[in-house]
């Protein structure tokens, strides 16, 4: 997200402009369908189901306001995404709808005002007669749609986006809670409606077993639901402890029930498990009180649960209150609130990273927190645990931070068991070698003093080297990488690439069998070829990351320059004075060290990091050994000619831009030969202001920099 979006992003929607406004609801139209994408494609979502509904809340409101922004491809007029091409698409013969969300009391109450307003104007309801609703936990899995015919079960969809959905029968009926054939009687044709999830327990048990195997392991339940019922090998889904809830229907012919809760009765009879909790609640005092013993109950639950649903309970009523874009008009879900909860801390782990840093764990006793199950949470240093006064045995309460990153807010004083003790931060690695703990000068992070000869970094190191943003290996995990280095096929990251000509001890080996050898294989011959940038981020240097490498790369261009020149500036550095400071100072001590230190975001301390890593002789043997084995690609460096019009000159760009993107806009500025940088100084040329521009429109003026406004940046940029 752009400086200028993230203002937007801001601002109340009261106080958005319409400009504003459709600038945001574009934002974040494409901000949700990324992440329904990720949710009901690949089951793998980034963000939690609290953070997602405050982006549809937002794009809502922005809606309300501004109504001329709504049109069908809004994500708020559209169900879910498209169905995958994997499976067999399902047209579902009545549309499966999602619902509407309360999140607080007030927006319950205007739903149930809203309710009666319609129901008095529409039926012969009383203003002294009740709604009764029916009542029923929100299960956090999958929606599915099962279609019977002359009682037999014919076809299983998912929701897909609505009106058409994912064929996976085959997978559904290796659910024991499904009934291949209906007892009794029932409707000619029906399609049974529910949701398909994963009890806490057998979550855990499988993700142990995927863990132990060298498998993906899940997030949460609901995403080993959904990712089981959507395997093309119905033998892996089998394998997998699916349950499934029925709770509403779709096409009903004939239909002889009159009311949610008669339907649900039915569903028992006919052989469907039905939440036993679901309740019939007469009054707004009654549905209160379910919504606070349902919260109250929710972490004690076999099941995740993120609300609980309310739906008028005739039909009748239901049918005359009919649908409203996406949702139904009777009926809501009210989440629960972004959670926290208690649980045991069983003890404090300490971890060592890739250089050397001891963190330490806080080891819980498993617990549901958001629909995440977290057993880990960072205590980051000894400051923290010192802090929080932490200790085993502990009941902690725990949160998501932002709903993402598990952390400890404290103990509770009155559960703390007797005898309890402060724990000791360790002075000596936990590795075999049990070498010292240093601390950092003026920080609070505590090293390992082994270096590459503790084990923990190395295996840390060997894990970094294979991860995504580095080499990406596909089936060379965290749990196959210590195996193996534990067991002496790996040791340093060259051994990776002489795997291939050990498969044969590697067959042998518990798990592996000759597919999976294969595709080992396979993915470590993919990557003998590697871009220049990603082979520096795998090496693990101390403060360089995957943008600092990719500055580096163009910097150098190709492994050979980008080698020669970081040994030359190690030479140079060992010269060095320890009380130079600035870069002016650090140009004088050599041309390669100069170099380093004046790459744009490198500066001195980063290129004292790289210089003493390139000063241990251990590590430019590896880097040797790896190039042996590699084609290492460089990079197509930028050259400007002498003529662009902003050859040497450094542009910032600030403000919202209503005629191209930011990214275009740098991208062209670069084409013209200038350097773009996101801060304004005194070396900076020109600042291209756009609409509500902050501090670094300001900055310009005060230092006298010249400013452009987008009209003119446009006839500068094209001509």
């Amino acid at each position: 997200m752009s400086k200028a979006a993230k203002v937007v992003a801001a601002l109340a929607v009261a106080d958005l402009t319409e400009r504003q406004g459709r600038s945001e609801h574009k934002r974040l139209s494409e901000e949700i369908r990324h992440h329904d994408a990720l949710y009901h494609d690949k089951d793998a979502p980034e963000i939690s189901d609290a953070e997602y509904d405050r982006l549809r809340q937002r794009l809502k409101a922005i809606e309300a306001k501004f109504p001329q922004l709504v049109d069908p491809l809004s994500p708020t007029q559209q169900v879910a995404p498209l169905p995958s091409t994997a499976f067999a698409k399902v047209r579902h013969a009545r549309p499966m709808l999602s619902l509407d969300n309360a999140f607080t009391d007030e927006e319950l109450q205007g739903f149930l005002d809203r309710l009666r307003r319609a129901l008095e104007r529409e039926t012969d309801l009383k203003p002294e007669d009740e709604i009764a609703l029916a009542c029923e936990p929100k299960i956090d899995g999958l929606s599915i749609s099962l279609r019977y015919e002359d009682g037999e079960f014919t076809v299983g969809a998912t929701r897909g986006d609505g009106t058409t959905g994912e064929d996976v029968t085959a997978n559904l009926k290796t659910i024991k809670d499904i009934p291949h054939t209906l007892k009794g009687k029932a409707p000619k044709a029906l399609d049974v409606r529910g949701e398909v999830y994963m009890e806490r327990h057998a979550f855990q048990a499988m993700n142990k077993r995927q863990e132990e195997a060298g498998d993906k392991s899940f997030a949460n339940p609901r995403n080993a639901a959904a990712g089981s019922l959507r395997q093309l090998d119905t033998t892996i889904t089998a394998s997998r402890p699916l349950r499934f809830f029925a709770y509403a229907w779709g096409e009903a012919e004939p239909r002889s029930w009159k009311t949610h809760t008669e339907y649900l009765e039915l569903l028992r009879g006919w052989g469907f498990r039905v939440n036993p909790l679901s309740q019939l609640c007469g009054t707004p005092e009654e549905v209160r009180a379910f919504y606070r013993q349902m919260a109250v109950e929710r972490p004690s639950l076999p099941y995740d649960i993120d609300g609980v649903v309310y739906k008028v309970d005739r039909i009748d009523w239901q049918e005359r209150l009919g649908f409203v874009s996406r949702a139904p008009r009777w009926a809501i879900a009210h989440k629960f609130p972004a959670e926290q909860a208690r649980t045991r801390l069983n003890g404090i782990l300490i971890q060592v990273g890739r250089t050397g840093a001891l963190t330490p764990v806080a080891d819980l006793e498993p617990v549901n927190v958001g629909g995440v199950m977290v057993a880990r949470a960072s205590l980051h240093n000894a400051d923290e645990i010192e802090r929080l006064d932490v200790r085993a045995g502990d009941m902690v309460v725990v949160q998501r931070a932002g709903d993402v990153i598990p952390q400890i807010l404290g103990f509770v004083p009155e559960e703390r068991p007797k005898k309890t003790a402060k724990f000791d931060f360790p002075t000596h690695c936990p590795c075999p070698l049990a070498t010292p703990v240093k601390a950092e000068e003026g920080g609070v992070v505590r090293r390992c003093s082994g270096g590459l000869e503790c084990p923990f970094q190395q295996v840390e190191r060997l894990r970094y080297f294979v991860s995504r943003n580095c080499f990406d290996i596909e089936g060379l995990g965290g749990t196959h990488i210590e195996n193996f280095f534990n067991d002496g096929l790996l040791k340093i990251p060259g051994d990776i690439f002489r795997l291939p000509g050990r498969v044969d001890e590697i067959r042998k080996r518990e798990g592996w069998g000759d597919l999976s050898v294969r595709n080992l294989v396979a993915a470590i011959e993919a990557r003998r070829t590697i871009a220049l940038d990603r082979f520096i981020n795998a090496l693990g240097i101390p403060l360089i990351g995957e943008a600092t490498a990719k500055i580096l790369a163009q910097e150098y261009g190709d492994p050979d320059s980008w080698l020669a020149e970081m040994l030359a500036a190690a030479r140079e550095r060992k010269h060095k004075p320890d009380d130079v400071k600035k870069e002016k100072a650090a140009v004088e001590i050599g041309p390669s060290y100069g170099r380093l230190c004046n790459v744009e975001q490198i500066g001195v301390t980063t290129a004292d990091a790289m210089c003493a890593f390139f000063s241990e002789g251990h590590n430019v043997e590896i880097i040797e050994d790896l190039r042996r084995q590699l084609t290492i690609e460089g990079v197509t460096r930028r050259v400007v000619a002498d003529d662009a019009p902003l050859k040497g000159k450094t542009v910032v760009f600030t403000g919202e831009l209503s005629t191209m993107t930011r990214e275009a806009a740098k991208a062209r500025a670069e084409e013209l030969g200038a350097k773009v940088t996101d801060s304004v100084s005194k070396k900076t040329s020109l600042v291209v202001v756009g609409e509500n521009a902050g501090s670094k429109a300001r900055k310009a003026a005060e230092l006298g920099v010249q400013t452009l406004t987008e009209e003119e940046w446009a006839k500068l940029a094209h001509g």
